[in-house]
């Protein structure tokens, strides 16, 4: 597999990160088909602190992701405080792996800023995330949020079990 980086998203690179879609049928599982409407989301809110990274496998933009960086929670509107809160790999460039491996590098980069979780949340429905988050090692926390989007947690102390996270 190409080396999977997360980068900023500057003037440079913008341009060519907000190109990125996802597949039809997926836009309901990231709230929008587009990078675009992920940057878009983040101005909106900014009270949520959105961290945003461009997905790179080697040099190609092939995704973007955003969290809420340690926010004070909101019960009905700001869920965290580490909330990856946007995930989405361009349709070019699916089931390659790479958004395993930006969701570990997201994971670790949060543990070292002093997380004991990394949160999400889907829609459920066919071809939903769930499976993907699954093997990373989330499980249910048996709420939902505001939408009723299931809320999943990945345990990120240094004794949780799962393939999730590089502790080493």
């Amino acid at each position: 597999m190409k080396a999977v980086t997360l980068r900023e998203i500057t003037d440079a690179n913008r341009d060519e990160v907000l190109t990125l879609r996802v597949a039809s049928g997926q836009e309901g599982f990231v709230g929008g088909a587009t990078a675009a409407e992920a940057l878009a989301d983040a101005e909106r809110f900014p009270e949520a602190k959105p961290w945003c990274r461009a997905i790179y496998a080697d040099d190609t933009p092939v995704g973007i992701l955003m969290l809420s960086w340690d926010v004070e929670p909101v019960p009905g509107e700001i869920i965290g405080p580490w909330y990856l809160w946007k995930l989405l790999i361009d349709e070019r460039h699916q089931r390659r792996g790479y958004g395993a491996a930006a969701v570990r590098q997201v994971a670790e980069i949060v543990r070292k800023e002093g997380a004991s979780e990394l949160l999400t949340s889907y829609v459920i429905g066919e071809g939903d995330p769930w499976p993907f988050y699954e093997r990373l090692g989330f499980r249910p926390t048996g709420e939902l949020d505001a939408e009723g989007e299931v809320i999943i947690r990945l345990d990120l102390s240094a004794d949780a079990p799962g393939e999730g996270v590089d502790r080493g």
